[in-house]
């Protein structure tokens, strides 16, 4: 991908004239910018008032434990009965409190389910309590898993490993 440089107030300079001073003045003014969508008359103004929707990661201690995704608290139910449906998880989920999602996915081949499905809360306590209520229990016949969908690990130690 090719540098972009957008030379500030190009036309305030005359380089041929001043020598290599001009040449320096020149390089004081040169932005290098990389990537697609600069625009020659696109002022950078869009780069000031950008603001992504971004996850507060809360406390930054090295202890592990659940993350929130950028929507609410997600939990991964696995060993979910092939023949389930939405309601059933709806029914089953919705006793600890109100579900803002249920994702399940489905086998092209056979259109039955995976074995898992996403549930996913507006708050902590209601996904906790899902999660410990519903760990191991009888879900349509089969022992259903329950646990975060995402989680903080330990953060990785510097050091680096030998390869041989």
């Amino acid at each position: 991908m090719a540098d972009v440089l957008d030379i500030n107030d190009s036309v305030d300079l005359d380089v041929e004239d001043e020598g290599e001073q001009g040449v320096l003045k020149l390089k004081d003014k040169v932005l290098r910018r990389k990537g697609r969508g600069f625009g020659a008359g696109e002022s950078r103004e869009h780069e000031k008032i950008r603001g992504y929707e971004s996850v507060d990661n809360g406390d930054t201690g090295d202890e592990t434990g659940p993350q929130k995704s950028v929507e609410g608290w997600i939990l991964f139910v696995t060993s979910v009965h092939e023949e389930a449906s939405e309601e059933d998880l709806n029914e089953k989920f919705s006793e600890f409190g109100t579900i803002k999602n249920i994702a399940l996915n489905l086998d092209r081949r056979t259109g039955f389910l995976k074995g898992y499905a996403l549930v996913e809360y507006g708050t902590f306590e209601e996904a906790n309590a899902a999660r410990e209520a519903l760990d191991r229990s009888d879900f349509l016949g089969q022992t259903i898993g329950v646990d975060w969908c995402f989680v903080k690990g330990s953060k990785k130690s510097k050091k680096k490993s030998r390869r041989h």
